[in-house]
């Protein structure tokens, strides 16, 4: 149930919208089986295994799921049909096909290959807190974050959320931290570091291992500054800040699993569910303020 990684946006607090709304929005988006000839299908799904609604909700805490599907169809295979189906056609007429004739003998073979390719699935949740102005998508990829953004836009009418800015420079920060030996109140520095040269590609990593001082002193002496930062907030969860203000690795740990471990042995699934989801949710909102707060607080935009 938790989110892995997080790529983070702001909606205004208190954004007037419901599960009902929001789950009309994106009907017209439901997703539905790709044709033969449709390489990708996107679309939305229930986030729940087992339930129909496409938004599931919990104190006013919003869960939905995109759904990704891809046929595989190597480019190696494509390229060996047309390699056989290009040296036919210049046995029976003579010569090579040329450049356009190629294009259009490829074009033509993908048609007729990709009904019969496998179909690749992939879910990405997304869990919007319009309480505390929270959307978050738990995704690596911010290419993938940025495919859910658009498709939010084209559902709701006067989407507004925003990418989260902060006040201080990241990798400044994170470095800072490093210099002085002095996490942020709230949170403590863990063993996973990476420094990476300002004007270069040279780059320094360590896992499992604590970083000393003069470790630390000569690296950033040399230009580098701190990129990506193991941190643990409130002895509660793990997880790694990168210079974009991506949160990776995210795992909370034995305190909160404790939680989720006495929820799951009283109650259902359903039960477990909504538990899991009001707990994460209900930690991560405060874990996300104290990012935040300890970077200088949100950028704010200026007036036009």
């Amino acid at each position: 149930m938790w989110f892995k990684n997080l790529i983070v946006y702001r909606v205004p607090v208190r954004w007037d919208i419901d599960a009902d709304s929001l789950a009309q929005a994106l009907q017209p988006q439901a997703f539905a089986p790709g044709s033969g000839l449709e390489e990708t299908t996107l679309g939305w799904v229930p986030p729940r295994e087992g339930d129909a609604r496409l938004v599931y909700s919990v104190n006013r805490q919003l869960l939905i799921c995109l759904r990704q599907e891809k046929k595989l169809l190597p480019a190696k295979v494509v390229a060996q049909v047309v390699k056989q189906r290009a040296e036919k056609i210049e046995e029976e007429e003579g010569f090579k096909p040329g450049r356009k004739r190629l294009k259009e003998l490829k074009e033509s073979v993908r048609d007729e290959l990709l009904p019969r390719a496998f179909s690749l699935s992939a879910d990405t949740r997304v869990w919007i807190d319009p309480t505390h102005g929270w959307l978050v998508v738990d995704a690596a990829s911010p290419a993938k974050a940025e495919a859910i953004f658009t498709l939010l836009v084209k559902a709701i009418e006067q989407f507004p959320a925003r990418m989260l800015k902060v006040t201080d420079s990241v990798p400044g920060a994170m470095t800072a931290w490093l210099v002085t030996g002095e996490a942020p109140a709230g949170f403590t520095v863990d063993q996973d570091v990476e420094l990476k040269a300002r004007d270069g590609k040279a780059t320094v990593r360590y896992a499992n291992q604590s970083l000393e001082a003069e470790d630390v002193a000569r690296h950033t002496k040399a230009g580098k500054q701190c990129t990506k930062l193991a941190l643990t907030w409130s002895s509660k969860v793990s997880f790694v800040l990168t210079d974009k203000l991506e949160i990776k690795r995210v795992r909370p740990l034995d305190v909160v699993k404790e939680s989720i471990g006495s929820v799951g042995a009283e109650g259902g699934a359903d039960e477990r569910f909504e538990s899991d989801m009001m707990l994460m949710t209900g930690e991560l909102a405060r874990m996300l303020d104290d990012v935040v707060d300890a970077l200088g607080g949100q950028l704010q935009a200026k007036a036009a």
